[in-house]
């Protein structure tokens, strides 16, 4: 298994949405005269702020980790080693981005605060964070971190303090946290023999598989909504020669692919009674990039290049997604989706991905 997986597409995507509820203003009693009412001024127009998180190589090749607010980059790491951004919170003015950066050995497991870094491993094995959540003034950050014997265990981080959730004698990962009042959920795998893993949650520390173990499985998004928790991500056929998208809600799946192709969920969002899910579909040739409303699919791609969406966001009635498409040998475009209309991050010279997504309203 590939530890470093710097370029690892998953995630996860890509948990913090805010709203932003107008009241009505009453109006100031004039009692100078007439006894009527002078209108409030209107409140201010809602701002619509987009991040986006992911990487850009540079001229050297290295891949360099970064943000993009509104279509405008902001470079994480000098580019004097690979690193890539996988996620992106937002609380108040901070804005934070998690991945991992190469120290000339392995990979060590970071943030960002504002653009400065953060490590939280010491660089001796790699690691890597692939989800994060703020609540209040606690930052929690999930991945994992390979242990002495060369295995991956499964971690949460909380103000820099890692929390095990996995006793390290298999490979295991949290790919998807998120943090719901005083409860704090992960999601991700579990190898449970060779060749076997399986998808696997944990709710403060408590593991539940999703699958029976007959066949492999993963997740790479959750969402908690209510009562109600959803984790999506994929599960092979019988054959186990093909993976079939799937969406579970507390615990029960449901199948978006017919699994005569493979497909994958690489992340989820739900507004109101709607699921949305981002990932795609292969055509049986290149992979589709392809967004689930309610287990109904939209491609955003033709198809004619490999491309694949990475995270959904949504505000109001509108779907944000981003993702990547192929430009040509060895090369990704980072890229959005709004609405199904496609806007490219980079100019498609140089490698560049775009992983998680987040749509901050206020």
């Amino acid at each position: 298994m590939n530890h470093a997986r710097h370029f690892l597409v998953n995630i996860s995507s890509r948990f913090l949405q805010m709203g932003l509820a107008a009241g009505a203003v009453l109006g100031l009693l004039n009692c100078g005269g007439g006894g009527g009412y002078t209108s409030a001024p209107p409140p201010p127009p809602a701002i619509t702020d987009v991040y986006i998180a992911g990487y850009e190589n540079n001229v050297a090749g290295k891949s360099v980790a970064k943000v993009w607010k509104n279509g405008v980059a902001t470079a994480l790491t000098d580019g004097t080693q690979y690193a890539t951004a996988l996620c992106v919170a937002v609380s108040g003015s901070d804005v934070y981005a998690g991945g991992q950066e190469y120290n000339g050995t392995t990979y060590v497991a970071k943030f960002w605060k504002n653009g400065t870094a953060t490590s939280l491993t010491n660089g001796t094995k790699d690691a890597c964070v692939y989800s994060m959540a703020i609540a209040g003034s606690d930052v929690y950050a999930a991945g994992y971190e390979v242990n002495a014997t060369g295995k991956t265990v499964a971690k949460v981080w909380k103000n820099g303090n890692a929390t095990l959730l996995s006793d390290g004698t298999q490979d295991s990962n949290v790919y998807s946290m998120t943090v719901s009042g005083s409860d704090v959920y992960g999601a991700g795998y579990e190898y449970t023999g060779p060749s076997t893993f399986r998808a696997k949650t944990w709710k403060n520390g408590v593991a539940t598989f999703l699958t029976d173990g007959t066949r492999n499985s993963n997740v790479n998004s959750m969402v908690v909504s209510g009562s109600d928790v959803y984790f999506g991500g994929y599960e092979f056929t019988l054959s186990g020669l093909l993976p079939v998208a799937k969406i579970w809600k507390n615990g029960t799946a449901t199948t978006l692919t017919d699994g005569t192709q493979g497909a994958n969920i690489r992340s989820l969002t739900v507004s109101g009674s709607d699921v949305y899910a981002a990932g795609g579909e292969s055509n049986g040739t290149n992979f589709v990039a392809k967004v689930w409303k309610n287990g109904v699919p939209t491609s955003l791609t033709d198809g004619t290049k490999p491309a694949s969406t990475e995270a959904v966001s949504i505000s109001g009635s509108d779907v944000y997604v981003s993702g990547y498409e192929y430009t040509g040998p060895s090369t990704y475009q980072a890229k959005t989706w709004k609405n199904g209309v496609t806007t490219s991050l980079t100019d498609g010279t140089r490698n560049s991905q775009g992983h998680a997504i987040l749509v901050n309203v206020h």
